[in-house]
């Protein structure tokens, strides 16, 4: 007997950003093809400048908050997410709007300490954990978008989930 598919609906998974993995549907590692397959066309689609040190394509799904970047070095494989998304959870807790305090606290009960704090020029404030490859952004102390790619290891090769 087939079950329905559930509809896409805002499920804590799909939007439970994965450190190293992915974010709900989404892994690193994913074409083109399999990206376009599980979220439809971008709404736009934005090629690197020529300055710029990595050749890459940033699919931008404005609706849903998410830009995708693909970069050529990795066979324009996943590598990096960026969202804005109300509903994105890490940890397996809510964190859009959360105080700069509040998301260190959750990323230290997880084991992750130190991360970079910087002042933006913009007045963001960017709360950075290098070796976990995530960013995050902050306007008036409370998270807007959060970045995060795949992992890479000391040897600079890129540690693609399983």
């Amino acid at each position: 007997m087939n079950t329905p598919q559930s509809p896409q609906s805002s499920s804590t998974e799909e939007h439970e950003i994965i450190l190293g993995t992915g974010m709900g549907p989404l892994k690193f590692g994913a074409s083109m093809d399999e990206v376009r397959t599980l979220m439809g066309e971008p709404e736009e689609i934005e090629e690197a400048e020529d300055d710029d040190e990595f050749e890459h394509q940033a699919w931008n799904y404005l609706e849903e908050g998410y830009s995708l970047y693909f970069d050529r070095e990795d066979d324009y494989r996943l590598s990096c997410i960026e969202t804005d998304h109300p509903g994105m959870r890490l940890f397996g807790e809510s964190v859009h709007g959360k105080s700069v305090q509040e998301v260190q606290e959750l990323m230290s009960r997880n084991g992750l300490e130190t991360p970079e704090v910087e002042k933006m020029d913009t007045g963001e404030t960017r709360l950075s954990y290098e070796k976990e490859m995530i960013d995050l952004y902050f306007d008036e102390d409370q998270l807007q978008f959060v970045n995060f790619g795949v992992f890479i290891n000391d040897d600079l090769e890129v540690q693609w989930p399983s």
